[in-house]
């Protein structure tokens, strides 16, 4: 066993810095053969992320190749092509990060039960969070179901030191046979969008580790002013890299810490956004229920819409008539991401003023974001609808066009991303119609349409129907 090779089975840690399972496996000075698995968890994941997750995959590929290394891509079930590998390489262990959607735990537990069984070394290793799930307790043994108290209670735990990039990844005196990326055809249910969007990437590693730095550096000491304000880059944009594990959250935490520590205090609202991430993961581990059921349970009976009416449909197409909307939907085709401040808009307009199911949004959120990640997903938009824990109170729902004057007074936001109606449109806003489907027959030329409901109209229908509500 002290010279079998160690099969690292990558999956949403996309990263060599910071790897414990990687550090782990390199420590024993044994072979590595990093390895990644196209199963079904990848070919359910929505056109976006899925897209993202190749991209992420073809450039950790070329980054373990410069250090002497490969990654091997094969497809299938997990098990099985772990078991595969094992055979053909006489692999002693499998390595890997651990994940905490029920689908993933489900999978890995069956996986270190099958491999365990067959004297093979199997571990699980931390790294996606700071402070795992079930290390979190409230006084009596609980979880906890509202964020201020959980943050109370780690917000003076130590996080770990982040560890650097091992020195030397042992190579197998043979590799196994790897697929073509390429022939997984990641980026089809992209179609044209994949160019559009891909300008705004930023991929990797290194990618993310700079973001994180330029953020520091120039935005974190104004961050409680610019963080809502959407037609200014003045948030960290690191969703994107965490939600692949291209960077970690104790790296973010550390520097988010030593900011803190220079005088610059709107650093801990930096902080606690990356807690509030913690604390959905907290609750998809403890309630899975969150991300496919109403978490209080008595919404079950509110009369949401549950269909893709015309209304859904404009919501969908970013032409509701209300511009905060319209231009958040649109950044998001075209960025794959969405402004914290766009999003809690789009979500109270198609939750409260549509009268539609969360569910509808969650699941498109699914289809079009490449930081898309479950638990957060999730949260937000039963945080939005009122349904989940710690929520907005079902009775505040947000203006989007009072909201506009507050957070976009100059219209910078708007002029981005709507061009109909105007001479001169911004080129974000014309590649918007390079991005969505052909059939949805879009032109900049076209007339600007009216609110499909307007901002006071759905705000009197939302608040009727929960006063009447039998919960």
């Amino acid at each position: 066993m002290s010279s079998t090779p160690i099969i690292l089975w990558y999956r949403r840690d996309l990263r060599l810095s910071d790897h414990a399972a990687l550090s782990a496996a390199c420590e024993t000075g044994r072979p590595v053969i990093p390895v990644v698995i196209r199963d079904k968890s990848i070919d359910a994941l929505g056109a976006a992320p899925k897209w993202r997750w190749g991209l992420g995959v073809e450039h950790l590929a070329e980054t373990l190749a410069g250090k002497g290394s490969r990654l091997i891509h094969r497809s299938g079930d997990a098990l099985d092509v772990l078991q595969a590998l094992i055979q053909e390489t006489g692999a002693g262990a499998v390595y890997w990060s651990r994940l905490y959607d029920p689908a993933a735990v489900s999978r890995d537990t069956e996986v270190k039960s099958a491999l365990k069984a067959q004297d093979i070394d199997a571990r699980s290793f931390g790294g996606h969070l700071m402070f795992e799930p079930w290390t979190v307790e409230t006084k009596t043994g609980g979880y906890y179901k509202v964020y201020t108290p959980f943050w109370n209670m780690v917000k003076g735990r130590d996080v770990d030191v982040p560890l650097g990039t091992p020195s030397d990844l042992p190579a197998p005196e043979a590799w196994p046979e790897s697929e073509d990326i390429a022939d997984w055809a990641l980026d089809a249910a992209m179609d044209r969008g994949a160019d559009v969007v891909r300008p705004f990437v930023q991929l990797g590693e290194q990618a993310a580790q700079s973001r994180l730095g330029a953020f520091m550096a120039h935005k974190v000491a104004s961050y409680v002013a610019g963080r809502d304000i959407p037609g200014q880059d003045r948030t960290s944009n690191l969703s994107e890299n965490l939600a692949l594990g291209e960077i970690s959250p104790h790296q973010c935490w550390h520097a988010g810490m030593r900011a803190l520590n220079e005088g610059k205090h709107d650093a801990e609202v930096f902080l606690k956004e990356l807690v509030w991430r913690e604390f959905a993961y907290h609750l998809m581990h403890h309630t899975p229920r969150i991300l496919d059921q109403n978490w209080k349970e008595g919404w079950d009976a509110f009369p949401w819409n549950t269909e893709d009416t015309a209304e859904v449909t404009a919501w969908k197409q970013g032409r509701t008539g209300i511009q905060f909307v319209d231009a958040a939907m649109r950044e998001m085709y075209v960025t794959g991401r969405m402004h914290n401040r766009g999003r809690m808009i789009v979500a109270s307009y198609l939750t409260k003023h549509l009268m539609s199911h969360w569910k509808i949004g969650q699941a498109w959120f699914d289809h079009c974001l490449i930081d898309w990640d479950p638990a957060s997903n999730a949260m937000g938009w039963q945080w939005s609808a009122g349904s989940g824990p710690d929520a907005t109170p079902y009775f505040r729902v947000f203006n989007p066009v009072t909201q506009l004057d507050k957070f976009d007074k100059n219209r910078d936001y708007v002029s981005r991303w709507i061009a109909e109606g105007r001479r001169n449109p911004h080129d974000d806003a014309l590649k918007f119609f390079d991005a969505i489907p052909r059939h949805w027959n879009l032109s900049p030329d076209d007339t600007y349409p009216a609110p499909v409901v307007p901002a006071d109209e759905g705000r009197k229908r939302a608040l009727s129907a929960y006063e009447n509500r039998e919960f």
